[in-house]
């Protein structure tokens, strides 16, 4: 067991297969336009990049413990933004990613002030209302994005000199941005502020206990998902072309919501897997025709009850099984962000009766 938050217990086989689950699960992103001439997977490839982007950035807020509704209004702060400067100014598409990200990023900080104090249901239902206020103020400020007819004519990415105007040369970048989204989630989730983040989740009272401030992990987590949605919706406005306030709407949020709990929200690769799964899903069961909404429900029903963890769960339990079976004894556990704020509070209590000289600092 860890000797504090910021240690980190060793690795084994069920963390090297998750590992190689990530990794697979990008190849085969990667190979889906492959499997078929047919446009349409090229563009179904798309979008699960683009919802990747998103839903990695509202698996880092859930990883704080926290359930926000106003995901799809980021996306869409973002994608208005990035189409603006674009039409009206003629920014470089750099610089629309760029001020996009920075102005979700500053309204997240604005709106987490006000909210982040709030638990459980109160702060869900806030974020459910903010997200309604910028639906309505995108279909009522028709100066600025057009009202209920949206903005049309949005042109290809360009980037360094070359025009990503075909699907496929789209495609490379949208899988490029998938690809670095989900390996910094990665990379921020095993450090010692991802372990923060999941002591907060966990048990609040108790981080603050060994000097985590649940107040500032929330809103770091808070401000970084909701601007990596501002990213993607620059993208997505690209692709599409055209955007309207009505597609960045609740549907859009509880979308997103469902990929990260299906995948595993407590996972670097659920939001991958919520998108690789869900995404395509609709159109895989187009052929049932008028089963196709209640097979839909029924699936979405009986994972998260058949699977509490999502699919990243299922595959580490399967690992933890194949690594006991190998190893011919009981499979390495890796002990959960409760415990290792209880064995950093422990930590605390024994430094606290040594002597000064030993005493360890306290975590900032």
């Amino acid at each position: 067991m860890s000797n504090g938050v910021g240690s980190r217990p060793a690795p084994g086989r069920a963390r090297q297969v998750g590992r190689v689950l990530g990794v697979v699960a990008l190849v085969v992103l990667a190979a889906l336009p492959g499997l078929s001439s047919n446009s349409f997977y090229l563009h179904l490839a798309i979008l699960i990049c683009l919802n990747t982007i998103f839903a990695c950035g509202l698996g880092l807020i859930a990883r704080a413990g926290q359930l926000s509704l106003c995901h799809g209004a980021f996306v869409g702060v973002g994608a208005y933004a990035g189409a603006v400067l674009g039409l009206k100014l003629a920014a470089p598409f750099w610089f629309e990613v760029a001020a996009a990200t920075l102005l979700c990023a500053a309204l997240a900080a604005l709106l987490g002030r006000a909210i982040l104090g709030l638990r459980g249901v109160y702060f869900t239902l806030v974020t459910f209302a903010f997200g309604e206020a910028v639906r309505l103020l995108l279909l009522d400020w028709s100066w600025f994005s057009g009202g209920a007819n949206g903005l049309a004519g949005i042109g290809p990415v360009r980037l360094g000199g070359f025009v990503f105007a075909s699907r496929f040369s789209f495609y490379l970048v949208a899988l490029l941005g998938a690809a670095g989204i989900v390996l910094l989630l990665r990379t921020l989730l095993r450090s010692p502020v991802g372990r923060a983040f999941g002591a907060v989740a966990e048990n609040a009272a108790l981080a603050e206990g060994v000097g985590i401030s649940a107040r500032r992990v929330r809103m770091l987590a808070f401000v970084l998902g909701s601007a990596s949605a501002g990213a993607g919706g620059v993208l997505l406005a690209h692709y599409l072309g055209y955007i309207s306030p009505e597609a960045f709407g609740f549907p859009l949020s509880v979308t997103l919501i469902t990929m990260v709990v299906l995948g595993g929200r407590t996972s670097w690769a659920g939001p991958l897997l919520g998108a690789l799964f869900l995404t395509p899903l609709p159109e895989l069961l187009r052929r049932t025709e008028e089963l196709q909404h209640i097979l839909h429900g029924l699936i979405l029903i009986l994972i998260p009850r058949l699977l509490p963890q999502g699919l990243a769960g299922a595959v580490g339990a399967a690992a933890a099984i194949a690594n006991k079976a190998l190893a011919g004894g009981p499979a390495e556990k890796k002990p959960t962000a409760q415990q290792d704020a209880c064995s950093a509070c422990r930590g605390v209590e024994k430094t606290a009766l040594a002597p000064p000289a030993k005493r360890s600092p306290a975590i900032e």
